[in-house]
Formats: structure tokens, sequence, C-alpha cells
């Protein structure tokens, strides 16, 4: 494999993976939030300002939503051009859960969330709630599917070796209870939610730092945001500790590799290239120490931050009228996305050489093209990403910015 090759191939999928979790990391954290608003307008008979918050932030959610379905679906093509090698030898093993994946994102999710737009009016209050939480729950399917095949390419359990050398699946129950699998979705659950929550605590203190008129609903809001945050962001560090808790059993070297453990990684390249041969079997270390040092430190500013939230949250006069708070709170909104890209970029560099951890090598699975066209590939891939996240800022922008339609008094 050239190694020209193998990098743009890397760069490629690295960059249209992190620009999807983007969208994702949005959808999956608003849908629960637009449901649990929904809920308390049925439990009180339609309340007005409530129905007013649920189509504000839907249309909000929706134009993420729309968008993010788009780079998933270019993210798909450029994963099946350029990683063959992985469809071919453990496709068996994950295939089905991708599967699975689509048609809860693509067929499920999708049609249940067409019928939640259309139905406004048209089903009686109960139904159009039910309808909501059906889009919530194969949301988060969806993710937990996905999950189950990255685990997997971290974690590789419940297969076989068959006799020409690929994967097939041989303890469904092992890969779907993958704890590389089930402490990463509890993360990025938590992450989600902390992303969304944010979102609706910065737009809504955007709107109250410039005095707007529907200051009751945007009160509301933030304080919906901000006492949402706290909780979310504790799951998340908890997982996250797991998980890192996890990786001295489940990938030892990555451990080793951040915690700075000169003798240990030392002795993990011995023993692997023992193992597997000669070779190097350290993931980029600046890259890995990087990115996890970059989550910790986005983390710690979040706690900070979220826990002087609450407390301004709890006085009625700060909500409406602490402009600076306003301000911090505005800048909050991209902490989350930074802190979970990397935390991205450290769980799948910190696994390299490996694509299926110590059962299939990057460079083995990469799809046999020439440098130039990768390049090319990773051109028009990247270029059109760019355009769609950029889209996707412009249109969530002036739909923040322009407020609700409706008017909880009408």
């Amino acid at each position: 494999m050239d190694p020209q090759t193998l990098d743009l191939a890397r760069w490629q999928f690295g960059l249209t993976a992190a620009g999807h979790f983007l969208f994702v990391a949005l959808t999956l954290g608003m849908a629960p939030l637009l449901a649990v608003l929904q809920t308390r307008a049925t439990l009180r008979g339609g309340d007005a300002t409530h129905t007013v918050m649920v189509r504000y932030w839907g249309r909000l959610y929706l134009i993420n939503y729309g968008i993010g379905i788009v780079t998933g679906l270019v993210m798909e093509f450029q994963f099946g051009m350029a990683w063959s090698g992985l469809g071919h030898v453990a496709g068996n093993v994950f295939g089905a859960s991708l599967a699975v994946e689509t048609v809860f994102a693509f067929f499920v999710e999708s049609v249940f969330l067409g019928l939640w737009i259309l139905g406004w009016d048209r089903f009686p209050k109960g139904v159009h709630l039910a309808i909501l939480w059906v889009v919530t729950g194969t949301a988060c399917l969806s993710a937990y599917w996905i999950l189950v095949t990255n685990g997997f390419l971290n974690h590789p359990v419940g297969h076989a070796v068959a006799a020409d050398g690929t994967l097939v699946l041989d303890d469904p129950v092992a890969l779907l209870t993958n704890p590389s699998t089930l402490l990463a979705f509890g993360h990025i659950a938590g992450g989600a939610l902390l992303t969304a929550a944010l979102f609706l605590a910065g737009v809504s203190a955007y709107h109250l730092y410039h005095r707007t008129e529907h200051y009751e609903l945007f009160r509301r809001s933030l304080r919906l945001g901000v006492f949402t945050a706290l909780p979310a962001l504790f799951v998340t560090v908890v997982f996250g500790g797991l998980q890192l808790e996890s990786l001295t059993t489940l990938q030892p070297m990555k451990s080793a590799v951040f915690r700075r453990e000169a003798e240990e990684v030392a002795r993990l390249q011995a023993e692997l290239a023992a193992r597997f041969g000669p070779g190097d079997y350290l993931p980029n270390e600046a890259l890995t120490r990087g990115a996890g040092t970059l989550m910790m430190l986005a983390f710690a500013l979040l706690m900070y931050g979220v826990l002087a939230a609450v407390v301004f949250a709890c006085f009625r006069r700060a909500v409406y009228h602490a402009r600076p708070w306003h301000l911090v709170l505005m800048a909050m909104v991209p902490l989350p996305y930074v802190a979970m890209t990397a935390g991205w970029v450290f769980r799948e560099a910190g696994r390299q050489p490996w694509v299926v951890y110590e059962v299939l090598r990057t460079e083995d699975a990469v799809s046999h093209l020439s440098a130039g066209r990768m390049g090319l590939s990773l051109a028009v891939f990247g270029t059109l990403f760019a355009a769609l996240i950029a889209v996707n800022a412009v249109l969530l922008l002036r739909a923040a910015r322009r407020g609700p339609v409706e008017s909880p008094r009408s």
C-alpha cells in the first residue's frame, strides 16, 4: 500500500466522520428535549408557550437533521469507496448492524419525523406526541447500532475466523454487549444531550441579551437548557472516565501512550512485534495525547461554566438582566463540539495502526486506489462537507435569530 494513499484515506475518513458527527450530536440531543417540551404542552392542555417552544426549536432541529442526512449519505459513499478491504474482511460481522441502523435512521425515524412534521393539527395531541417519542427512540437506537460497529473495531468480540481468513459473526450477544459499545453509547448520549442543552441556552441567551419580544419563552428555554446541561455533563464525564479506565485492558497501548508510561509502551511494542511481526505499533503520540488533553480541557471549562450557569439560572432577575452571563452562555455553545470531536479523534487515532484492533491493519483495509484518485476524492468530499457545514450554520443562525413565528398569546 502506497503510504500517501493510506494517509489521504485516513484524512478523508477522519474529516467526513467528524463533520457528520457535528450534526449527529445536536440532532440526537435535541430529540428528547423536544419530546419533553411537547409532553409538557400536551399535559397542560395545549399550553401556548410550550407549543410555540416546540415549533421554534423543532424548526432548528429539522434544519440540522435534514442536512445531517445528506452528510451521512456522503460519508457512506466515501466509506465504501476507500475502505473495501475492511468490508471484505469484517463485513460479515458488522454488516448486519449497519443495515439495521439504516432501517432505523432512514426509514423508521424519517417516516415518523415526516408524520410529526405534517401531523400538527391533524392528529390528536396524544398521537402526535407519541410520534415524536418514536422519533426520539429510533434516534437513540440508530446511534447504538452505529456504535456496535465502532465498538467492534475498537474491541473485536463475538467473531470467528473463517478458512479464507475473513471474520464471521460467532456470538451476537457478545457483539451487542461489547463494553466498548456500551460505554461509548453512554458517553455519546450524555454528550449529545449536553450539546443540545447548551445550544438551547446559548440561543436563548442571545434573545434575552437583545431584549427580543419573546422573553418568557426564552427564559423557559434558557432554564431548560442550563438545568439539563448539568446532569448531561455528569453522565458524559462518568462514562468518559469509565472508558479511560477500560483502556488498560481493552487497548493498553493507547492507555500507556496517553499516560506517558514509556516503559509500558516499550514492553507493549516488543510484545506486539513478537505476536504480529516487526513493525511500529505505536499510535501517533502527539495526536493521541493532544486530542485527549484537549477533550479534558474542554470538559473542565464546561464543568465550571455549567455549574456557574445553574447558580445564575436560579435567580429570575439574572436570567433576564445578566447580560455578561448571556455572552458567556453564547460562547459556551461550541465547547461540547470541541470536546466531543477531540474525544472522537482520541478514540480513533489511538488504536492505530489497527482498523480492527489487533486483527486487521489499517493499511490492509484501504482500497487499491492511486494516491491521485484518493487525493481527488478527498478534495471533492472535503469541499462538499465544508459547503454543507457552512449552509447548515447559516440556516441555523438565520432561523435562530428570527425567533418564533407564532406568538404564545395568539
